[in-house]
């Protein structure tokens, strides 16, 4: 379908170098179309599906994104609300989207609605969704504090009529497609965050080595450098439990629990570097003309897209047995 046949380890190379970019925006982007809306179409789509959708996304042809979230339903994805109802040889949709990256401009959504009235857990499918469709209103793009150059927007649905040919694999299945694409969405995000914090510390120790208080270079106090390199030693831990879970994930294993400790890890990470980072700045770590305080902005999303840090950690209570059985 035009792509090179390789497997998920290269994803993941791709996405450590993306970090090399200073503007995130561009990374989640590329990560909503190589790994976030189009692995479960990859994987369960029919071949007339890849055709009209999957190939011009490979090409660059056509912008995807993933809908999921809801005003009412973000991490808890058990609890979205959109409908697409079958009459007769298609599917009408009801509701609305929202924090839907790449929203404003894409050509299809993979979306994720409750085709039925059955449990929470097998009532939902994956559609291919064209987005000229009549029905389909943009409602804005989202003011956002961080990420501020990704197009963010909430979208709603009004009778939206849709072939039902466009279903992603088997009706019902819906949850479980989409719990498999967030591990690999997870894993992507995880990466891309690498190459930021380490060029945060690499700065921050390049300027309080220029930057003297009190008659010495700030980076002189031990309390800094001590903190700088705790910071640096975290870093390479988070990247050998990625490396790990991309390991196990190309031999065909479930990395749920793994992938799920990446992320909890990258998001509180994240937040740990850049405040640290920025406190040593000083003064101009609180003004926009340094990039400790853009990626202090941009890498808080770490710890609530894709799942929060509070639905992580659940997630790895349950693969420990610790949470009370029901």
């Amino acid at each position: 379908y035009g792509g090179m046949g390789l497997d998920f380890s290269y994803n993941i190379a791709v996405a450590e170098e993306l970090g090399n970019i200073h503007c995130g925006g561009i990374t989640m982007a590329i990560g909503v179309q190589a790994g976030m809306a189009t692995p479960a179409l990859t994987r369960f789509g029919s071949h007339e599906l890849k055709k009209q959708f999957l190939v011009p996304t490979i090409a660059g042809d056509f912008v995807a994104c993933l809908g999921v979230s809801e005003a009412g339903a973000g991490s808890d994805v058990a609890n979205i609300k959109t409908t697409a109802m079958r009459k007769g040889d298609e599917y009408v949709i009801n509701g609305g989207k929202m924090w839907i990256t790449s929203g404003s401009q894409a050509d299809w959504m993979c979306l994720l609605a409750n085709t039925s009235e059955g449990p929470p857990h097998r009532n939902k499918s994956l559609i291919c969704l064209p987005m000229n469709l009549p029905g389909i209103h943009v409602a804005k793009k989202i003011d956002k504090l961080g990420m501020r150059s990704s197009d963010t927007a909430q979208i709603f649905f009004e009778d939206v009529r849709v072939p039902c040919k466009n279903l992603i694999g088997e009706e019902g299945k819906g949850f479980t497609y989409q719990m498999l694409q967030f591990q690999e969405e997870r894993l992507w995000g995880v990466a891309t965050a690498l190459k930021p914090m380490e060029t945060i510390i690499q700065e921050t120790v390049e300027y309080t080595r220029q930057r003297k208080v009190f008659g010495q270079p700030v980076l002189h106090n031990q309390t800094v450098h001590f903190r700088l390199a705790e910071l640096a030693t975290e870093v390479e831990l988070l990247r050998s439990l990625l490396h790990r879970a991309v390991a196990l994930y190309v031999e065909g294993n479930d990395v749920t629990k793994f992938a799920s400790m990446a992320k909890l890890k990258a998001g509180r990470l994240t937040r740990e570097v850049t405040d640290s980072c920025l406190q040593f700045w000083g003064g101009m770590g609180f003004t926009n003309e340094v990039l400790v305080s853009r990626f202090y902005r941009d890498l808080r999303l770490m710890s609530i897209g894709g799942g929060t840090d509070e639905t992580m950690l659940s997630i790895i209570c349950k693969y420990m047995d610790i949470l009370p059985r029901k």
